[in-house]
């Protein structure tokens, strides 16, 4: 067959040397353009990665911060993360996007035409970059999406690398802060589902995810200078207008996706032990919004995570499932990617290590303000001024990440990533644990990179053989 082919080609070519003028344009499909314009991928990217997360949060990134309890193919809340079964495998996720993110910026900078679009693909390049790394630790990335160049296995760059060098996550969020400073574009954003092709909330949000992650970094690195600098510049995402966030609605194509699937697969999740626990120890009314009560008389019931459901008989009925947010009323629902009270508990938590020279309660008062109506839900009058939520300064950083835990339902692996990074706030050894009663600190390689990418996944691996326990760079408490 491939004889034939290579014949009738050379007969094509020979019958037609002397009449091919214009030939090329003759053959091209106007329906099949062979470069996409970059609106479409920016468009594409935000919404992609925020639907894709925030269903990850739901299904898997909420079991290992304990929001809530799978009941059934729960082997991945039993601690076997190998194992994906409803969701726990962000990897192609974020790579897919990468990749398409890595097009706009090489776009961005070829054409001068698409010049605007090079900072708001850097901050995304920053964001899904410390995704992958928070998530999986040292991962592919100097070497990663250069299938064009021959690189097909590309090498795991450390966690440090990856946060710390040039072209790194915060070196590209310099870049795009540098590049919206003295930008003189001749034409509008656009595709920009988040900002509507707003570049001084563009700016904004890299300076935020530079907070973020240079927080995040703290235990590993020197930040202070630079995080107050920031802070001092007032220059940040402060307001709930500002919030880059994915808007989802109530109905299809653009509603969250938990909402279409059948009553038996978002009834597999009910609310954990964990959080009945915090919530109720707090008195938090967003109790009722992230669960529905259990019983006839409104109370809340939570289930211990991780139970073997192959040897324990569970009755739905005996435990609160998730609220109607997630599937009756999905338009009160956000893709988050960062908000206004995300970066006031992590200034809280700044000011309170002496990062920066702020006011730690003021900044968690804003921030739990912020997040009660974020999750539109009415805060109680009293709640900061009596009992649990009161600020303490013996207690002040058990607090805010307890708060920021609390809001952070849903909002991928946030949540988990921040108990990994302070100890905040306690979990509990769950039922029937497949990883010796330990809480994962980092998610395994997919299979497919063992399959695919072998001496690098084993260089990557040091011998402990993708150990979910190994903690990533920051990770040093």
């Amino acid at each position: 067959m491939k004889h034939t082919y290579i014949y009738l080609t050379l007969l094509i070519a020979a019958t037609f040397s002397a009449c091919t003028s214009g030939f090329e344009e003759l053959n091209i499909n106007p329906n099949s353009p062979v470069q996409v314009q970059p609106n479409l991928l920016l468009r594409q990217v935000i919404y992609d990665l925020g639907d894709e997360m925030a269903y990850e949060g739901f299904v898997a990134g909420n079991l290992l911060s304990q929001h809530f309890t799978a009941i059934d193919f729960n082997l991945f809340d039993r601690h076997n993360l190998s194992q994906p079964q409803l969701g726990g495998n962000p990897w192609p996720t974020i790579y897919r996007n990468l990749r398409d993110n890595e097009i706009l910026l090489t776009l961005s900078r070829n054409n001068e035409a698409f010049a605007v679009y090079e900072a708001p693909s850097l901050i995304l390049k920053s964001y899904m970059a410390a995704l992958a790394t928070d998530i999986y630790g040292d991962v592919p990335y100097s070497e990663a999406l250069r299938g064009t160049d021959g690189i097909v296995t590309p090498s795991y760059d450390t966690q440090e690398s990856i946060y710390l060098s040039e072209s790194g996550i915060l070196d590209n969020l310099h870049q795009a802060i540098d590049l919206l400073d003295n930008n003189n574009y001749t034409t509008p954003l656009q595709g920009d589902i988040i900002y509507d092709g707003n570049l001084d909330k563009w700016k904004k949000l890299a300076a935020s995810l530079f907070i973020k992650f240079s927080i995040r970094s703290s235990a590993a690195t020197e930040v202070s200078e630079q995080v107050n600098t920031l802070f001092q510049g007032g220059h940040y995402i402060t307001t709930q207008d500002e919030n880059a966030v994915l808007d989802f609605l109530d109905s299809q194509p653009n509603n969250f996706r938990m909402a279409n699937l059948r009553d038996g697969d978002f009834n597999l999740f009910v609310m954990s032990e964990t959080a009945q626990g915090i919530l109720q120890d707090l008195n938090d009314p967003r109790i009722k919004t992230y669960y529905r009560p259990s019983g006839n008389d409104g109370s809340y019931t939570g289930l211990l995570n991780g139970p073997d459901a192959s040897s324990t008989s569970i009755s739905v009925s005996d435990y609160s499932l998730t609220g109607t947010i997630f599937r009756e009323n999905p338009g009160e629902l956000f893709g988050n990617f960062i908000t206004s009270w995300e970066i006031k508990f992590l200034l809280a938590e700044a000011a309170l290590k002496g990062y920066i020279d702020g006011d730690a309660q003021l900044l968690y008062e804003e921030g739990v303000r912020q997040a009660f109506a974020y999750w539109n839900t009415e805060m109680p009058i009293d709640y900061l001024t009596s009992g649990n939520a009161t600020y303490n300064d013996d207690q002040a950083i058990e607090q805010i990440i307890t708060q920021k835990w609390i809001a952070n339902s849903i909002n991928g692996y946030e949540a988990w990533i921040e108990y990994r990074r302070t100890g905040f706030p306690a979990l509990k050894t769950i039922s029937a644990s497949l990883n010796n009663n330990l809480i994962p600190v980092r998610m395994p390689y997919p299979a497919d990179e063992e399959a695919l990418n072998q001496i690098n996944f084993n260089i990557a691996n040091n011998g402990d053989g993708n150990s979910v326990d190994r903690k990533v760079w920051w990770d040093i408490n």
